[in-house]
């Protein structure tokens, strides 16, 4: 029997998933599904970082250039702000 993920049994792995399905589910920035996830889940989003692969990482990255969210400085940094 497979057991649904709770805050504390939630991996790196099946955070990353279920973020990337919301965003396919809802066509959510990746923004919006890590926001969603976290209050989901109820994890704070400064948490929510070390759960995140690179992937999903750099997608937010992006998203945060577009919408010009990141200061000029972090945008040469490899390193999100949180």
């Amino acid at each position: 029997m497979k057991q649904t993920p709770t805050a504390t049994n939630l991996t790196k792995e099946t955070f990353s998933k279920r973020i990337e399905k919301y965003v396919e589910e809802f066509n959510a920035s990746y923004i919006d599904a890590v926001m969603a996830i976290c209050a989901e889940y109820s994890i704070e989003y400064e948490s929510a970082s070390k759960l995140l692969n690179r992937p999903i990482l750099e997608h937010i990255r992006e998203e945060g250039k577009e919408m010009n969210l990141l200061p000029k400085i972090l945008l040469k940094s490899k390193k999100l702000p949180f």
